[in-house]
């Protein structure tokens, strides 16, 4: 579906699409369970947990990745 096809939202203003952008978004969010969750994206999650269990050291607390944040700044 395009703008174009449903003239009542072509007609709004900016600051009108963007309301009912975040209004339609909100309506997405409330019944996510109809997004399907593509198969490459559980096999990556599967790959970074196992990457994880492997070597849970390499990972950063949220102090060290802070530090990191504000030292590329």
């Amino acid at each position: 579906m395009r703008i174009a096809e449903v003239p009542e939202i072509a007609r709004l203003t900016v600051p009108e699409k963007i309301l009912f952008l975040e209004e339609l978004w909100e309506s997405i969010r409330e019944d996510e369970s109809q997004i399907p969750v593509p198969p490459s994206h559980l096999v990556e999650l599967d790959r970074r947990l196992a990457q994880h269990r492997g070597s849970p050291g390499e990972l950063l607390t949220l102090e060290q990745f802070k530090a990191r944040i504000s030292a590329a700044r």
